[in-house]
C-alpha cells in the first residue's frame, strides 16, 4: 500500500478540489443541482481515486483508479469551459484552474505510462 498523501498528483488533486469550490460559488443558483454539484462531484473524484488507488495491491488495478482520475479532469475541464461559453465565469477567472488541470491530466497520465511500462 502506498501512501497517497506524499503524491503529488494526489496533493495537487486537492487543491484543484479547492479551487473548483471557489469557483463554482461564482455559478448561478440556479446551477446548483446542474454544473455546481457536476463540477464538484467530478473535482473530488480525482484525489479520491488516486487515494482509493493506492491502496490496491497491483500496479493494474491502480492504473484503473488513474483512468478514473483522468476522466475525471478532462470532464472538469470540460465543465469549466462551458460554464465560461455560457458566461457564467469569464476566461481569467478559470484560467489558473484550467492549467493546473492540465499540468494534472500529464502528471497522471505519465504515472499511467510508467505502471503500464512496470507490468
Amino acid at each position: 500500500m502506498k501512501d497517497f498523501r506524499k503524491l503529488n498528483i494526489w496533493q495537487q488533486g486537492v487543491t484543484i478540489v479547492k479551487m473548483t469550490y471557489r469557483i463554482v460559488d461564482l455559478l448561478p443558483e440556479t446551477e446548483k443541482y446542474g454544473l455546481r454539484s457536476q463540477m464538484c462531484r467530478a473535482a473530488v473524484s480525482v484525489p479520491s481515486n488516486i487515494a482509493e488507488g493506492c491502496s490496491r495491491n497491483s500496479d493494474s488495478d491502480f492504473r484503473r483508479y488513474l483512468d478514473i482520475a483522468l476522466g475525471s479532469l478532462f470532464e472538469l475541464e470540460t465543465q469549466l469551459i462551458i460554464s465560461e461559453e455560457l458566461k457564467f465565469v469569464k476566461e481569467d477567472e478559470i484560467k489558473e484552474i484550467i492549467d493546473l488541470i492540465q499540468k494534472e491530466e500529464k502528471m497522471v497520465n505519465s504515472l499511467i505510462t510508467k505502471l503500464k511500462a512496470n507490468g
